[in-house]
């Protein structure tokens, strides 16, 4: 078999750290670059240091022990403070866009800050079928031409609401092109990508937050197909951000930062929803890369106080943390999983053509001229909305006043069109459970309105996100469930009306009785569409019981959800997050994806043999000048440092950042540091002679222990390597000699490369014999051990017959 290896380059002893701290550390050496991924191993070994450090100064004075204290409960602290502004913002954000939306429509002349139904609420004028009609509540048209009715009403209504649709869309995109560009788009993937490791500056700072709470609110008030709720955990990954800035512990360490990271993308969902619980989970299942047991209770902790903080604020008015909860009175029957199941289905098609279409488009908007600019692009497709949309009713809605009114059951109070069926005469009195009932007029003209709102929802989302302003994907998404699922159960509701002697129907759906609910299809139709772009399970289902509170429906929403994932896998296993990843190029590694090629490490390591030799560092055989020039000819983010030319073995990894800093900063400090002082990396600085500069010592900035693996490693252990320790890059070496370097970006371009060119998943029985060489050769005798990449051949390892060399050359990618 294969053998590999993750051994220490050299002999060091067991207590010697990651980096071997000097008294006095250089300042900025140990952090990274913008664009740059970080090291989880080193930041780790940073972190146990300094509760190390900690520990064992806080028996000397009550002062140290109030410092571990304080240190102790900073990561609470952080987590508390992100939680009450996710909460804040989101219950700002909330009013804000109701009151925006409804402002399209008319104005409020008794309290200009009320929305129309706030407006409303304090009326003696209000009839129940006319509940939204009150004096105090003015339309535009009313105000301008002094018409409630008639056609010039309406038209100058449309007029309005097209106007002021395209104002609010020009001002967010025009906002975020100037102050914020990183605040347009959901910002999950990019949160995905930045848990993962990845270092994007200025994507959860100040600005951005500020830009983005506002862009927001005008965003959906101008009634793009977009919602607030995923931008929602992008804010609150802001708020965490910043709040970490306060708190050493977070601030000078990036994996430590990743975590309250975590648990503040659970404070987001936890507040677009509602659903705390279901936050904790989208944040384990969806976007967390590294979850620690802590980071679970820190992240069930801040959804905790973002919920309780919005409950206070209240928002929606009606004392929950919802706008649609709902509340059935029948409950599901054995039969009715088979519609579940092909609302399911329904969700994972329109996830996988959702996601191909949305990509395709995307990948167009990036390659030609229209994505030079945003603003007309914003402007022309926030006018094909609103005049399409104004018309019928069911879209001029708010997206969410949509989802509600789908979800809710028809009792005896509701006055839509979508419970307009014609009533029994021979019921003897209104009861709580009304039975199933033939549909009216108004049922079937809504049927016809919500057909074409589905069609209009599903082309408009496609060519919506990804413009240039906050746009999240799960309220559209849940809204095109909803709808179809509405549409399927008013169809089976009917056919269980009409033929309620059918086998399906006798059991369960007698005469009189309440058997069908309507308002259960469309949330199981949002959840399984909801689940078709995302491919998320276990935190969906639980988000969507929280948000309706159906908790009677747990099984329902599985089976359809977990339908849809199957059906969207079979067209492609990426969810629209992963998708958009691969198109920015972010380096990320999935852990989802499984490997199961069969290459090995020299087949991906740099550098390749028509490449120019690996760039290495002496251990003390290099001046500053030689170092400065190496930098300067080659890009590489660090270089493996040998223990000479001839001798070629491992000593660790020096860092080019750490590199520039630290001779920059021993320029200025030290005197005696020249172009032609020997830099050593070693424990003992060589002899020199007498009339030599002062030499650099480097060891303090040297990684005694990068990681290392043979050229024989197969790839599948290496990427797993990569994903489950984060690395930046790993070493390749064959007998302790460095043969070269694989990166997370090698290994990127090798998955894409593999996609592309696809191998057979098994290897064929003859792959090990053809691979190497035999152990024997021609005349009987062993054959020397050999590698195939090296810098300068070894002298007792020279003498290779041609046919060995020939079999690796064929062999070798």
């Amino acid at each position: 078999g294969t053998h590999y290896t993750m051994t220490n380059g050299g002999n060091i002893n067991s207590s010697t750290h990651l980096l071997d701290l000097l008294d006095e550390p250089i300042p900025g050496v140990g952090t990274y670059d913008d664009f740059h991924t970080i090291d989880w191993v080193r930041e780790k070994c940073k972190d146990r240091e300094r509760h190390r450090r900690i520990n064992s100064k806080k028996k000397e004075s009550a002062w140290e022990m109030t410092k571990s204290l304080y240190d102790a409960w900073s990561g609470w602290l952080v987590v508390t403070l992100t939680g009450l502004a996710s909460g804040a913002l989101a219950g700002l954000i909330d009013i804000a866009a109701d009151w925006m939306t409804d402002l399209k429509e008319g104005i409020c002349l008794s309290a200009l800050w009320f929305n129309h139904e706030q407006c409303c609420w304090g009326s003696n004028e209000t009839t129940f079928e006319e509940r939204d009609k009150c004096p105090q509540w003015k339309t535009w048209a009313e105000l301008i031409i002094g018409q409630a009715e008639g056609p010039g009403s309406y038209i100058m209504n449309y007029i309005m609401y097209i106007f002021w649709a395209l104002s609010f869309a020009f001002l967010a995109v025009s906002l975020v092109k100037v102050f914020a560009p990183y605040a347009c788009g959901s910002g999950i993937p990019e949160i995905k990508t930045i848990l993962s490791g990845f270092i994007i500056r200025g994507y959860l700072g100040k600005w951005t937050l500020m830009i983005k709470t506002i862009t927001l609110v005008l965003a959906v008030a101008s009634g793009l197909s977009l919602g607030k709720e995923g931008p929602l955990v992008h804010v609150a990954c802001c708020c965490g951000n910043i709040f970490s800035y306060l708190f050493p512990k977070y601030s000078t360490n990036e994996a430590k930062k990743r975590e309250v990271l975590s648990a503040a993308s659970a404070a987001g969902v936890s507040v677009a929803f509602g659903a705390p619980i279901g936050g904790v989970l989208f944040s384990l299942e969806e976007v967390s890369y590294y979850f620690p047991l802590k980071t679970l209770w820190r992240s069930f902790f801040a959804a905790l106080v973002a919920a309780f903080v919005l409950r206070s604020i209240n928002p929606f008015g009606n004392s929950r943390l919802v706008l649609f909860y709902v509340e059935y009175h029948t409950p599901w029957y054995l039969f009715e999983l088979l519609p579940f199941i092909l609302l399911g289905v329904f969700g994972g098609l329109w996830g996988a053509f959702f996601i191909r279409a949305n990509i395709a488009w995307c990948r167009r908007r990036k390659s030609t001229k229209f994505g030079k600019y945003p603003v007309l692009e914003v402007i022309i497709v926030a006018a094909i909305t609103a005049v399409i949309a104004f018309p019928n009713p069911y879209t001029r809605l708010n997206t969410s006043e949509l989802i509600k009114e789908l979800f809710t059951d028809c009792g005896p109070l509701e006055s839509s069109s979508l419970c307009d069926y014609r009533n029994d005469m021979n019921a003897s009195k209104i009861v709580d459970d009304i039975p199933d009932r033939p549909a009216g007029t108004g049922v079937y003209s809504a049927i016809w309105q919500l057909c074409l709102a589905l069609i209009f929802k599903i082309i408009m989302t496609v060519f919506t996100f990804g413009i240039k302003v906050p746009s999240g994907l799960f309220i559209p998404s849940m809204a095109i469930g909803a709808i179809a699922g509405r549409i399927v159960g008013i169809a089976v509701e009917q056919l269980a009306y009409y033929h309620h002697d059918w086998f399906i129907f006798k059991e369960w759906c007698e005469v009189g009785a309440d058997c069908i609910t309507p308002g259960l299809y469309a949330m199981v139709g949002a959840a399984a569409c909801l689940g078709g772009v995302t491919r998320m399970t276990v935190s969906l289902v639980v988000i969507v019981f929280e948000l309706t509170g159906g908790l009677e429906y747990i099984v329902p929403l599985m089976a359809a959800v977990m339908t849809s994932k199957w059906v969207g896998d079979a067209f492609g296993r990426e969810g629209i997050y992963e998708a958009h990843i691969r198109l920015n190029g972010y380096p990320f590694l999935d852990a989802k994806e499984e490997f199961t090629h069969t290459t090995l490490a020299a087949d991906v390591m740099r550098p390749r043999r028509s490449d120019p030799p690996l760039a290495v560092l002496t251990q003390d055989n290099m001046t500053v000048e030689d170092i400065e020039n190496l930098i300067n000819e080659t890009s590489y983010n660090g270089f493996p440092v040998i223990m000479s030319k001839e001798s070629q073995r491992l000593v660790g990894f020096a860092l080019r950042r750490d590199l520039t800093i630290a001779i920059e900063s021993a320029r200025k400090k030290q005197e005696g540091i020249v172009g032609s002082s020997r830099v050593c990396f070693a424990q003992h600085t060589p002899s020199l002679p007498a009339e030599s500069p002062r030499p650099l010592k480097l060891r303090s900035i040297l990684d005694m222990s990068p990681f290392t693996v043979t050229d024989h490693t197969p790839m599948e252990i290496v990427v797993d390597i990569f994903r489950k320790l984060g690395l930046r890059q790993c070493l390749v070496t064959h007998n302790g000699i460095v043969l070269g370097i694989i990166t997370k970006k090698n290994i990127l371009e090798h998955l894409e490369q593999l996609k592309q060119h696809v191998e057979p998943l098994a290897p064929p029985w003859h792959y090990n014999k053809k691979r190497y060489p035999p152990s024997y050769g021609p005349d009987g005798k062993p054959r020397p051990r050999l590698h195939n990449v090296q810098l300068n051949p070894i002298a007792e390892e020279r003498e290779e017959t041609e046919e060995e060399v020939h079999l690796l050359n064929s062999t070798t990618l």
